[in-house]
C-alpha cells in the first residue's frame, strides 16, 4: 500500500513524487517511456534548448566574432553532432531523476496507468493500492483538422518531429505564432532555413504585452522569420519532398498557398488524460478536456488529485512543479500554495522574452490606475558590449501605491531578469523598492532598476 503514485514523471509528476516522499509518504511514480522527465526534459524544454544555444553560438560566430577580433575559418554545420549534443543533454538530465528517485526511495513503476476504482492504479497486469492518486499526465501537441503529421517522415511535423529532423530543409514553414513556433522557428533559420510562419491571429505570441508582440515580431523578421498574420490554414497537402499549405486571409478572404520542405505544425497542446478510465470514475472533466479540480487540485472523486497541463492555467513546466510541490504538501496534511498571479512566462529566443503578472492592456481592461516605467537595453553598457542592445525592460505599477502589477523583457537573459521581479511581487515590494535597490555594473541587470527608477523621478541613463 502506497501513501501516494503519482501518474507521470514529467516535471510536475516527478517534483510531487520527491516533495512527497521527502515529507515522509510511500510513494511510486507510474511513467510508460523508458526515462524519465516527461514531454520537457525527453522532447520539450531542456532538447529546444539545446537547438536553441547551438544555434545562437553559429549566429554569433556568424556575425559577431570578427567584430570581436576571433578570427578563423567561417564554422559550418554538423547536424548529426549537433543532434548528438541535444541527445547527451536530454540523458545527462533524465538521468538526473532517476537517481532522485533513487535517492528518496521512489519507486518507478514502468508501464502506462489507468485507475480502476479509487484507491487503485493498474500498470500492465498489476494493480497497486494507494490512499492518493495524483494525475500528472502532461499534455501533446493539438492537431489542425485535416493535417496529418508524420514525424518519422519529417515533412509535416509537431514540435517533436522538429527537434529531430533528417535534414536541415532549405525551406519551412511553420503554422502558429506561440512560443513553441517561433523558438524552433528561430532556430531554423540560424541554420539557413527560410522560415515562413503562419498565424491565425493578428499578433505573434498571443497574450503578451501589445509593446513586446510589436518589438518581437520585427527582431525576428530582421532575423530573417517572415511572417503571414491573419492566416486561417485550410489544409496541407504532404508529399515525399516537401508540402503545400493552402490558407485563407481573414482580411479578404482570398486563398493561399505557401510550398516548403518541412511544415511544422506548433498550434498549442492539448491535455493527455486519455486511457485513465476517467470518464468511468465520474471524474468531472471542463469542456476543454482537462481535469476540473477545487483550491486543492482535487477532482470531485475523493483521494485524486491533478495538477499540470492536466488541469486549466498556463502549460508551463514551473506551473506544474508548483503545482506538485503544492499538492504532495496538502496530501502530506499541511497547506499547499501557488501564487497564480506570479507565474513567469519566457520565450528562449534571441533576444529573451519574460513577462509576469498584468500586461498593460490587462491593466486597463481591469480598470486599474497605473504607471509605466520602460528603459532601453541601448541604455545599458553590459547589453551593448554584447551586441544586445535591442529591446526594453518594462515596468507597470500601481498609480496610487507603486505597488508592481507586472514586467515584460525582451533582450538579453530576459528569462534570468525576470525573477527579480517575481519575488519583488511575492513580497508585495513597490517599484521605489526596485529602484533604490544597488544593482552591481555592469550587468544586464540594472536595465531592471532603470525601469524602475522611471516609474518615479526618471531613469539615469536614458
Amino acid at each position: 500500500m502506497y501513501d501516494l503514485i503519482v501518474i507521470g514523471a514529467g516535471p510536475g509528476g516527478y517534483v510531487c513524487a520527491i516533495r512527497a516522499a521527502q515529507l515522509g509518504l510511500k510513494v511510486a511514480c507510474v511513467e510508460g517511456r523508458d526515462t524519465l522527465g516527461g514531454t520537457c526534459l525527453n522532447v520539450g524544454c531542456i532538447p529546444s534548448k539545446a537547438l536553441l544555444h547551438g544555434t545562437h553560438m553559429l549566429h554569433e560566430a556568424h556575425e559577431n566574432f570578427e567584430k570581436m577580433g576571433l578570427m578563423g575559418a567561417h564554422v559550418e554545420v554538423d547536424w548529426s553532432k549537433m543532434q548528438s549534443y541535444k541527445d547527451e543533454t536530454v540523458a545527462g538530465n533524465t538521468k538526473g531523476i532517476e537517481f532522485l528517485f533513487k535517492k528518496n526511495k521512489i519507486d518507478w513503476l514502468k508501464g502506462w496507468a489507468s485507475i480502476p476504482e479509487p484507491g487503485k492504479v493498474k500498470v500492465g497486469d498489476e494493480v497497486h493500492e494507494t490512499k492518493n492518486i495524483v494525475i500528472a499526465t502532461g499534455s501533446v501537441p493539438s492537431q489542425l483538422k485535416g493535417v496529418n503529421i508524420d514525424n518519422k517522415a519529417g515533412v509535416v511535423v509537431d514540435s517533436t518531429g522538429a527537434l529531430a529532423l533528417p535534414k536541415i530543409p532549405k525551406t519551412m514553414v511553420v503554422i502558429g505564432a506561440g512560443v513553441i513556433g517561433l523558438e524552433l522557428g528561430s532556430v531554423y533559420a540560424r541554420l539557413g532555413s527560410e522560415v515562413t510562419v503562419l498565424e491565425y491571429l493578428d499578433v505573434i505570441t498571443p497574450g503578451l504585452d501589445g509593446e513586446v508582440q510589436k518589438q518581437f515580431q520585427k527582431m525576428l523578421q530582421k532575423q530573417g522569420l517572415k511572417f503571414v498574420l491573419g492566416a486561417a490554414v485550410q489544409g496541407v497537402d504532404a508529399t515525399e519532398t516537401g508540402a503545400q499549405v493552402s490558407y485563407k486571409l481573414n482580411k479578404d478572404g482570398s486563398d493561399q498557398q505557401v510550398a516548403a520542405e518541412t511544415v511544422l505544425v506548433a498550434t498549442g497542446r492539448r491535455p493527455h488524460v486519455g486511457g485513465l478510465g476517467l470518464e468511468e470514475l465520474g471524474v468531472a472533466m471542463t469542456d476543454r478536456g482537462y481535469v476540473q479540480i477545487d483550491a486543492h487540485w482535487a477532482t470531485n472523486v475523493a483521494g485524486i488529485y491533478a495538477i499540470g497541463d492536466a488541469v486549466p492555467g498556463p502549460m508551463l513546466a514551473h506551473k506544474a512543479e508548483d503545482e506538485g510541490m503544492a499538492v504532495a504538501e496538502v496530501i502530506a496534511g499541511k497547506h499547499g500554495h501557488v501564487n497564480y498571479n506570479v507565474i513567469p512566462g519566457v520565450i528562449y529566443t534571441t533576444p529573451e522574452v519574460a513577462s509576469v503578472g498584468l500586461t498593460e492592456e490587462q491593466a486597463k481592461e481591469d480598470g486599474r490606475k497605473i504607471k509605466i516605467g520602460k528603459f532601453p537595453f541601448m541604455g545599458n553598457a553590459r547589453a551593448k558590449a554584447q551586441f544586445l542592445g535591442e529591446g526594453f525592460v518594462k515596468l507597470i505599477a500601481d498609480a496610487e501605491t507603486d505597488r508592481i502589477l507586472g514586467c515584460h523583457i525582451i533582450g538579453p537573459s530576459a528569462g534570468d531578469l525576470i525573477h527579480e521581479v517575481c519575488v519583488a511581487m511575492e513580497f508585495g515590494a513597490a517599484a521605489e523598492d526596485l529602484a533604490l535597490t544597488c544593482h552591481a555594473h555592469p550587468t544586464v541587470s540594472e536595465a531592471v532598476r532603470e525601469a524602475a527608477l522611471a516609474c518615479g523621478g526618471g531613469a539615469i541613463h536614458a
